[in-house]
């Protein structure tokens, strides 16, 4: 029984030791981890960072193109019927769009679902306009009722996906 007793005092303070160990390494190595893990999302940041800030820049430019003053101005050619017209503006927002759909992954999905709304009532209205028109019509008359059309809604989805997309940049930076 002395034996068992000698060998307790023994053991006892060699476990307690040991125990002491293994929470002050076990410690260290969590701070460690931490520190390792908060590096890694310093570096992921620096460098995500720059491309998010780009998406951003990127949409922005997207939906003001898209604006139907800035599409429609910049494509304008007397020469053109209402159906080429139509044709080259659906044409240029499709090709816009898919140039920019990548970015997509840098922002929030309300964010890029007002985008995608956006471009979609466009093409509504554009669509809309040349069929409200006659075969025979010019692309400055389908100028004119896509304007008509845009000015006689209430909500300007354009403006609205740039007004939300400005909301999220102010609040990511």
């Amino acid at each position: 029984m002395e034996a068992l007793i000698e060998f307790g005092k023994i053991i006892i303070p060699a476990a307690m030791v040991l125990y002491a160990v293994y929470l002050t390494v076990r410690t260290f190595v969590i701070k460690e981890l931490e520190l390792k893990k908060l590096e890694i999302r310093t570096r992921s940041i620096e460098t995500i960072l720059p491309a998010r800030l780009q998406a951003y820049e990127r949409m922005t430019l997207f939906l003001e193109r898209m604006a139907p003053q800035n599409l429609i101005m910049r494509l304008a050619n007397p020469a053109f019927t209402a159906r080429d017209f139509q044709r080259v503006l659906l044409d240029e927002i499709r090709n816009e769009y898919n140039h920019n759909v990548a970015q997509q992954v840098y922002m929030s999905e309300e964010v890029w679902n007002q985008i995608r709304n956006a471009k979609e009532d466009l093409v509504i209205v554009i669509n809309e306009a040349a069929t409200a028109l006659p075969a025979e019509a010019t692309g400055i008359e389908l100028s004119k009722k896509i304007f008509e059309m845009v000015m006689a809604r209430q909500v300007d989805l354009i403006m609205l996906a740039l007004t939300e997309l400005r909301k999220e940049i102010q609040q990511t930076f």
